[in-house]
């Protein structure tokens, strides 16, 4: 960072426009609203919910939803300010923080996926050991590994892009920090730490895409034949979780497998995993699921609409 000179960034990705920065703004914050109440919605029903809670599939599908929280307060309250405020710099240092979040929560992100494919293939395919498999002990142990994957991954993205130089340009072809445009605003050659990008998120998300296919390819051949019998509302969740994975996998795997790829197809992905998904999320868990659609229905008229019938006079 001392090797650097260039004191802050300038985003590019914004309108110009006046109306066009209000009018973005407005859906950028109802967005933002629609995502922290549907997020939070799904982890305050699986914790109040004693049966959701004890199920792993909710469990992990609680901690998803607190990724998807924080993964949009990453990027969404800045772009929300900057169209308000018709700003567009953000400091070194606040960008490279952005950069560091954004990665630990979309590498553990990824990985809890990963795992949530894996508790489906268990469940699906080993009925009799799923409990003894996927005990809680267990599941924490696995969800602890995806957080340190994910800060493994993020940390060795900031050290890519913190061993380089800046000393000008600065402008940003996004409307917030990441590797792909940031490495190339270097003052040096970036075809090594392009390479090392690809290795490092790229193929972390192709891996992570290929063995979900792969997980969900065998649960889909176990099923074949008893659609009739439990095997219909197996594929309903599992439909739910794959409509999940391609929102988030497939734009990854255009701005991070081919970082000389198109820059507005780039941002058109970014606005994907940074804002459109975390908003579909819990609506894709809600309304294919009835069972967290009843329990959401139990936490409204409980918690939140509770009806207090008048007490009978003796």
């Amino acid at each position: 960072m001392n090797a650097s000179r260039v004191a802050e960034f300038t985003f590019l990705g914004l309108s110009k426009s006046r109306p066009i920065q209000l009018l973005l703004s407005i859906l950028v914050v109802l967005s933002y609203a629609a995502t922290l109440l549907g997020n939070i919605l799904i982890i305050l029903t699986v914790h109040i919910d004693p049966h959701l809670l004890k199920s792993p599939m909710y469990f992990f599908l609680a901690n998803l939803s607190f990724i998807d929280t924080a993964l949009v307060s990453v990027v969404v309250p800045k772009v929300a300010t900057d169209l308000i405020t018709c700003g567009r710099t953000i400091s070194f240092g606040g960008c490279m923080s952005q950069l560091f979040f954004l990665h630990f929560l979309g590498g553990s992100e990824m990985l809890l996926l990963t795992l949530m494919a894996y508790d489906r293939y268990v469940a699906i395919c080993h009925p009799l050991t799923y409990t003894t498999t996927m005990n809680r002990p267990r599941c924490i142990r696995l969800l602890c590994f995806c957080w340190a994957g994910g800060l493994l991954h993020s940390g060795s993205q900031l050290l890519l892009v913190l061993r380089l130089p800046f000393c000008g340009p600065n402008e940003v072809d996004n409307f917030f920090c990441d590797v792909p445009q940031i490495v190339k605003l270097a003052c040096v050659d970036i075809r090594v730490t392009e390479i090392l990008m690809v290795a490092n998120s790229g193929l972390l998300s192709l891996v992570c895409f290929v063995i979900l296919l792969i997980s969900y390819a065998i649960i889909l051949t176990t099923l074949q034949g008893h659609f009739r019998e439990s095997g219909g509302k197996a594929l309903y969740t599992c439909s739910s979780h794959l409509i999940v994975v391609s929102l988030i996998f497939v734009p990854c795997l255009f701005v991070y497998l081919v970082p000389l790829f198109n820059t507005s197809v780039d941002n058109l992905a970014s606005i994907f995993y940074t804002i459109i998904t975390p908003l579909l999320n819990p609506i894709i868990y809600t309304l294919r699921n009835r069972d967290m659609r009843e329990a959401m229905s139990q936490v409204q008229k409980k918690y939140i609409c509770p009806i207090v019938a008048p007490q009978k006079k003796i």
